[in-house]
């Protein structure tokens, strides 16, 4: 399993979907090993989830450098070395890596997953010298709308892209939308080579953070309501400016305050942009950013928080947030700010939850938190149900996976023995 998000790197949701695929696949009978990049490639640590990677599981890390950190003079560095990403040195150091680990191990299939496009670019290698079957994880489309930007970055990711569809045994994807997109970019490929495994939640990391959890006392006169969006927050894919805006309308008119209503952004990594747009809004008592939590303590705070916030760009379309499946998990009021016709809306509808506005209309933020906030301090919003909440467990996604790689290695099987019959 070829994957750079990993413990000890901190502030991702793709760490979760290796970390679970690797400790529950041994339930399915098959044995993980995992090449990521060295620790020092990683600009966020975190030693909280390195308990979590099971004994048996052979974690190989491999010499890689971050271009804007290690090898950037006065903080600048030539754009092709960071294409097409700034960890593409991590191809160096886990190709040779990767081929000793075969050697030692005997894989019976590559498994590879992106948006650092450089784990696929280790796969395709790998592929290419060993002749193993490959499955191509892609959490996010690699071309999508105006991503990535730049002439020579577009090209770069579209070569990948395309070289990795024609190679892959599978393409995974996690939303039925980037499927949709992949198979109208790619007719020619047959539609079994596309394959739809979701992201999700982990029941034993909620077990764990339900302990030390404390259900949320909204009706305290002097506790503020508190609109929890944990995780990050691009400036352009979950754009929080029209937000703002809604929000300072909402403030001038009086109809929230510091006292009555908390936003907490929690580990946003945009601290500084985000800071600073609460003071041009006056919304400083309104906005809170606050730091990065352990993972387990930042399930508590879901699970504790009185509302959950969404927030996810019409040029996101055919993506999910990985923490939506933890938000539905926690079974708090949630308030999506999403295209009503995107996959992040329809996966909300389908658990049952319909308190959607758009992200971009500050006309619509205001109608649409004014309803939400109204039906979560009465007890009036809706909630996902059990059944809905754990058929996203990590465990079952895992189950799909292993599922798969049977699929895989059995063809590769019949392929090579059919070459042995037929030289």
């Amino acid at each position: 399993m070829i994957a750079f998000h990993f413990p000890p790197q901190h502030g991702s949701s793709g760490i979760q979907r290796t970390l679970k695929f690797a400790q529950y696949l041994a339930e399915s009978g098959w044995q993980a090993s995992v090449l990521t990049a060295h620790p020092r490639a990683h600009q966020q640590r975190s030693n909280d989830q390195l308990k979590d990677i099971p004994a048996t599981v052979q974690v190989t890390r491999a010499f890689a450098l971050d271009t804007s950190r290690h090898l950037a003079w006065k903080g600048r560095y030539l754009g092709w070395m960071a294409l097409p990403d700034r960890w593409i040195s991590w191809l160096l150091g886990a190709v040779p890596a990767g081929l000793a680990l075969i050697r030692r191990q005997r894989p019976t299939v590559i498994w590879s997953t992106y948006p650092i496009a450089t784990a696929h670019l280790i796969g395709m290698v790998l592929q290419r010298l060993t002749g193993l079957p490959w499955v191509a994880d892609m959490r996010d489309p690699m071309l999508d709308g105006e991503y990535p930007q730049g002439r020579l970055a577009r090209r770069v990711a579209g070569w990948i892209e395309r070289h990795t569809v024609a190679r892959c045994a599978r393409l995974v994807c996690t939303t039925p939308g980037a499927i949709r997109a992949y198979r109208a970019r790619y007719p020619e490929v047959p539609p079994e080579r596309f394959a739809l495994i979701e992201n999700g939640y982990d029941e034993d990391n909620f077990s764990d953070a339900e302990q030390g959890t404390v259900r949320p006392a909204s009706a305290a006169a002097d506790a503020p309501f508190t609109l929890l969006h944990s995780g990050i927050v691009y400036p352009s894919e979950r754009d929080p400016r029209p937000l703002f805006a809604a929000l300072a309308q909402l403030h001038k008119d009086n109809r929230i305050c510091g006292v009555r209503l908390r936003v907490r952004l929690r580990a946003p990594v945009h601290d500084d942009f985000l800071r600073a747009l609460a003071a041009e809004h006056g919304l400083q008592e309104v906005i809170e950013v606050a730091p990065r939590l352990p993972y387990r303590e930042a399930l508590a705070e879901m699970l504790g928080a009185d509302a959950l916030l969404l927030l996810q760009a019409s040029n996101c379309n055919h993506q999910i947030p990985a923490k939506l499946y933890e938000y539905l998990r926690a079974r708090r009021p949630i308030l999506a700010l999403t295209d009503p016709h995107g996959d992040t809306a329809a996966a909300l509808r389908a658990a049952g939850v319909d308190t959607i506005g758009p992200l971009d209309s500050q006309p619509g933020i205001v109608q649409a938190l004014t309803h939400f906030l109204q039906a979560a301090r009465s007890g009036s919003a809706p909630l996902p149900s059990f059944e809905t909440s754990r058929a996203h467990a990590r465990s079952a996604r895992t189950v799909q996976l292993a599922l798969l790689l049977d699929q895989v290695s059995a063809e590769h099987a019949c392929t090579k023995a059919s070459a042995a019959a037929h030289p």
